[in-house]
């Protein structure tokens, strides 16, 4: 009794086997054989591959039933080899076939969980699943709204095939209610290649003012502004506050934003202590007196070199913009640094102990309109592209300059020089750029009559 269930234990049927009962040994292994053999598919793709499997909802839930109903098969095959009439029955025999069982209904019962952790997280970050019109923006009390839902939008546009390049804005938001900024002072454009998995970032800085708008009027607020001002007049803006947003950076990047990732700024913080903390390489002595870490404390240093940031510190490292000398510039940098320290700890197989409170937070801190379906392709490529191999974009000079004082009262604001950004999309996107045609008729050398 106890080696037929040991046997069933490590595999179901391997009991049944060895006390001579071949039909139902098959009839055990099989189904289990077949999950294996899904799993090993998926895990071919590697660690990210599984991870992004489950955090489609469908599959996630899928998953956590069929992990569940494998345990309970499990439990059957080991009483069933044990309760042969060829088995022995004794009391160390019974102890036995109860621990063992017992271990079965934990590590399947955890295992459920983690899988059903990844369906409720996928359920709150993947808003464009759950919406059922694609051309209309969630209400209140639709999937997301508890993250506000003026950060929440359907595509405007989405890639032509599956080849096309894919460009996604990535923005923060701030759900403490220590703070009332909007934070659209993060304003990250990430934009990936499926085929080459040539990836960009372009950074737009908070200064961006007296820009034209794409229906043809020019705003001459600064851009972080531009949510707040589409709120307030929604009658110039029917889009609302965040498609408005989304379009206007599209229109001027001459590239259409297909999807977003909103972060809530607390959970980003959690993530970023979940992972145990990254590693960033500050280029310049960080010494502002003004930044506010929400508690009463004021100041925030840092000095030049290596450093491990936990998520309090990190936060203030991609926020801090008062040390003497500093610039939004070097502040939009930082972002993208840390955005890409994070997603080399997240990639980490090293993570997997920690796989469920990470997927607990991400479910608290991300609201996406990205498809589900094709995570999977981004989490691969993720895992692939080397840090050094990014490229990033902060819209500074060339790409901006600082308007006189004289004309802005004393404010401090940018413009962008667009000749110069229409050549950056074009070496970016290719023929994918609204301004393709343009850059390319002008870089054409003119023939004398």
């Amino acid at each position: 009794m106890s080696v037929a269930a040991f046997l069933s234990f490590l595999w179901p049927g391997l009991g049944h086997w060895y006390v001579g009962r071949d039909r139902a040994a098959l009839l055990f292994a099989v189904p289990a054989l077949l999950v294996v053999v899904v799993v090993a598919v998926q895990a071919v793709g590697g660690l990210g591959q599984l991870a992004a499997l489950l955090l489609s909802p469908s599959s996630a839930l899928t998953i956590a039933i069929l992990i569940l109903l494998l345990g309970g098969w499990r439990l059957i095959a080991i009483a069933d080899s044990a309760w042969s009439p060829r088995s022995m029955r004794t009391r160390t025999s019974m102890s036995l076939v109860f621990g063992l069982g017992l271990i079965v209904v934990l590590t399947h019962a955890w295992a459920g969980y983690v899988a059903y952790a990844f369906y409720q997280a996928g359920e709150k970050a993947f808003v464009a699943d759950q919406l059922p019109d694609a051309t209309q923006n969630p209400a209140p009390g639709s999937p997301g709204s508890s993250l506000g839902n003026e950060y929440l939008a359907t595509p405007m546009a989405t890639p032509k095939t599956t080849h096309d390049r894919i460009n996604i804005l990535l923005t923060g938001m701030d759900t403490e209610e220590k703070r009332n900024n909007e934070l659209t002072d993060s304003l990250l454009i990430a934009s990936v290649d499926p085929e080459t998995h040539d990836v960009a970032l372009i950074s737009f800085p908070r200064d961006i003012s007296n820009f034209k708008l794409f229906d043809g009027r020019t705003f001459t607020g600064k851009i972080n502004s531009l949510m707040h001002w589409a709120r307030t007049h929604p009658k110039e803006f029917p889009d609302g506050p965040f498609p408005t947003l989304i379009k206007e950076l599209g229109f001027l990047l001459g590239a259409p934003i297909h999807y977003y990732v909103a972060l809530d700024l607390a959970g980003f913080r959690k993530m970023i202590d979940a992972v145990g903390g990254v590693t960033v390489d500050n280029k310049r002595t960080i010494a502002d007196p003004r930044y506010d870490w929400g508690d009463g404390r004021r100041g925030f240093s840092l000095s030049q070199g290596k450093h491990k940031l936990n998520g309090e510190r990190a936060l203030a490292y991609v926020r801090s913009r008062y040390t003497p000398g500093d610039n939004d510039f070097n502040r939009a940098r930082r972002q993208q640094q840390v955005l890409l320290a994070l997603r080399s700890k997240l990639t980490s197989i090293e993570m997997l102990p920690k796989i469920s409170e990470l997927v607990e937070i991400a479910g608290d801190t991300v609201t996406t309109n990205f498809p589900s379906d094709r995570i999977s392709e981004m989490v691969g490529i993720a895992s692939e592209v080397d840090n050094d191999s990014v490229r990033q974009v902060v819209l500074t000079r060339p790409y901006a300059e600082r308007i006189p004082a004289s004309e802005t009262g004393g404010i401090y604001k940018i413009r962008l020089v667009m000749d110069k950004l229409k050549e950056l999309s074009v070496e970016i996107f290719g023929e994918g750029s609204a301004y393709y045609d343009e850059v390319t008729a002008a870089a054409k050398p003119t023939t004398a009559p």
